[in-house]
């Protein structure tokens, strides 16, 4: 029986990947969750490129996200903007990590934010496990954990040295 408690993604979330092509940078073929969920986990940031609070968090993020890179959970930014945004707000780590756009938000909806920036970890199973939002360093380090504890990984200590102080997040949906 199916934990009521836990909240599950719908089957019918696409998410679309931030690809590199012949002309630069563009968006690749949209997939269901369940595609992306097919053997690892999903280890995301949630960012909003326009606005002060996501940009703030960028550098904790890939520390963050950089601890699970050879877990089992696909590490990854969902940004909500289209692909030109994308990689003006990001640069350099387009390159770096797997990057969904998300311009309409429905990966924002489905997941239940109502701030940016958030850490969401989905399982296999298209489970969202664990979420947090704005920036509360325990609570990251409370999904950093759930990560963790589900791909047999080590975590890590949030806050790190240069990671802001809490703040809340702007709103998820714009």
């Amino acid at each position: 029986m199916a934990d009521p408690t836990v909240q599950q993604l719908p089957t019918e979330l696409n998410l679309t990947p931030l690809v590199a092509d012949g002309q630069g940078w563009g968006l690749g073929q949209s997939r269901p969750i369940m595609d992306w969920l097919t053997t690892f986990h999903l280890a995301s940031v949630v960012l909003d490129p326009y606005t002060n609070e996501s940009s703030w968090i960028l550098r904790s993020a890939t520390r963050i996200l950089e601890q699970f890179r050879s877990s089992h959970a696909r590490i990854n930014f969902i940004v909500t903007a289209g692909a030109e945004d994308a990689r003006a707000f990001l640069g350099p780590l387009t390159e770096e990590y797997l990057v969904f756009c998300d311009p309409d938000r429905s990966a924002v909806k489905a997941m239940g934010l109502t701030e940016l920036p958030a850490f969401v970890f989905t399982r296999v199973d298209g489970a969202v496990a664990a979420k947090t939002e704005g920036w509360q360093p325990k609570e990251w380090e409370a999904v950093a954990d759930a990560i963790a504890d589900v791909t047999s990984w080590t975590s890590l200590d949030i806050p790190g040295a240069g990671d802001p102080g809490p703040f809340s997040g702007s709103p998820a949906l714009g």
